[in-house]
């Protein structure tokens, strides 16, 4: 019997594949998608019935580039095989993963398929993570008694399935955060989808959230299974909840509640299994006061509340990421043993990053860039940090007095400095920036991955600041 004919003749099949926690997919003897399972259609983002018949090689897309002749070896010699690589999604993102390929055979003992197994390299270690104290510490540092305090928190809340809110300024971490509890959680085998509720307008949005039937609107010529669709078994991540609409607040609360919803054009109920984590640097609380966030959703969101701190409150923290950033780009660069200065690390200590730890990372890219050894000095500091904040035109580099407090710094005293020996960058972070990529895009000629490459980015990393700071 064909495996075409086993999937159509015993629909428990696919119901065996959705159980295996890995990327499965089944193409047949043309090396044609014969299905999917719902794991690696949350992986790839492609739903199984849209792709059926399509070649392998355009799904699929992956190194090494001889996958085509191992395909016809296994079909050939009727055995299995592993090796590792890179797939590339529908969002063209690209994930470490294990491949083992598996021969299928029909009732006569002839090839009629192939079994394709893909394990997800980056969470191989996921069952160190599980319950696990430490493992929450792995990608977010610090030692401070108010982030002793959150891994605390977070130690307790990977244990439930109920929904978390996540609170704090913008750049204090919600991100790792968010994807620390669902590592350490039940359902870290399965998809952690994050979702930007501020990033697209509110018909896209409600497509992107609920999917879409095939002509539910004008451009609509495929179908689309949706974010929560592919988290489904895993967990979702809502970040900048506090923007979303209040139409789509309703249609939220709903999922919530019943675990099921509508797709944009569809008249059948989708039914997930879903946690939901939302994060927002608003008070949902005063939202709610002045009519644009609903009360019933903020208190089915708020749950579980994990407050984050403001960098300037994390005693000690600032030493240890300035180090920990400096060494990471200073490797980047090729460049090991990058260090502050004494007189360097006496003006960031004393700043009180506005932008939290995002803001202290940028500074660190811009100092291993601009230096040109090991030790970084007051010189290769972004200009911004030596101006007050309402007079950021002021030519005169100025620092806070080291016997300012924290919340004295927020309309801040300051006195004059010796100006740094050289001074390169003018404004703020914004510009130097800009200008930071047009020296690049200059000293390589107009080549953005020579660029890129200079600036210690990624290219498209290159390409969404120049789009950002609308450079041509």
């Amino acid at each position: 019997m064909k495996i075409e004919s086993v999937l159509q003749s015993i629909p428990v099949f696919n119901e065996l594949l959705d159980g295996i926690p890995h990327g499965v997919a089944v193409l047949d003897t043309n090396l044609c998608v014969l299905t999917l399972n719902r794991f690696l259609e949350a992986m790839l983002g492609y739903n199984s019935d849209d792709v059926r018949g399509v070649y392998g090689d355009f799904i699929l897309r992956s190194n090494p580039s001889f996958r085509n002749q191992v395909y016809k070896q296994v079909l050939e010699s009727r055995e299995s095989h592993s090796f590792d690589g890179d797939i590339i999604t529908r969002r063209r993102k690209k994930i470490p993963v294990h491949f083992t390929l598996t021969c299928l055979h029909d009732d006569k003992g002839r090839p009629s398929g192939i079994l394709i197994v893909l394990e997800d390299s980056s969470v191989v270690k996921v069952e160190d993570y599980i319950h696990h104290e430490e493992s929450i510490r792995n990608d977010i540092l610090g030692h401070s008694p108010q982030m002793e305090k959150v891994f605390e928190l977070m130690s307790v809340l990977s244990r439930t399935d109920a929904s978390v809110l996540i609170t704090g300024e913008t750049g204090t971490g919600k991100d790792l955060i968010a994807e620390a509890l669902h590592k350490s959680s039940q359902r870290a085998r399965q998809p952690f989808v994050k979702v930007n509720c501020g990033a697209l307008p509110e018909a896209l949005l409600e497509s992107e959230l609920f999917g879409h039937v095939k002509g539910a609107f004008t451009g609509a010529v495929t179908g689309n299974i949706g974010m929560f669709r592919l988290a489904h078994k895993g967990t979702i991540f809502l970040t900048e909840i506090g923007d979303l609409s209040l139409p789509l607040q309703v249609k939220l609360l709903s999922v919530l509640d019943d675990q099921e919803f509508f797709p944009v054009g569809g008249s059948k109920k989708m039914r997930v299994d879903v946690r939901v984590i939302a994060a927002t640097h608003r008070s949902l609380r005063s939202e709610v006061h002045q009519g644009r966030f609903r009360e019933d959703l903020f208190y089915r969101l708020n749950v579980l509340h994990l407050p984050t701190p403001p960098l300037r409150e994390r005693d000690g923290d600032i030493r240890l990421l300035l180090d920990h950033f400096l060494r990471h780009f200073g490797t980047k660069l090729g460049r090991r043993g990058m260090h502050f200065s004494s007189q360097a690390l006496k003006y960031l200590n004393r700043y009180s990053y506005p932008g939290n730890v995002r803001e202290l990372r940028n500074i660190a890219e811009y100092s291993a860039n601009i230096c040109q050894g090991k030790i970084v000095g007051i010189k290769d500091l972004p200009q911004y940090l030596f101006r007050p904040l309402d007079s950021l035109s002021d030519s005169q580099p100025v620092l806070v007095s080291p016997n300012v407090s924290i919340k004295e710094k927020q309309t801040p005293v300051f006195e004059v400095q010796e100006k740094p020996a050289v001074v390169t960058r003018t404004g703020g972070w914004a510009d130097m920036e800009k200008q930071m990529m047009l020296d690049a895009l200059r000293e390589s000629g107009g080549n953005r991955s020579k660029a890129a490459e200079k600036l210690g980015w990624g290219r498209t990393t290159l390409w969404r600041k120049l789009k950002k700071y609308k450079i041509a």
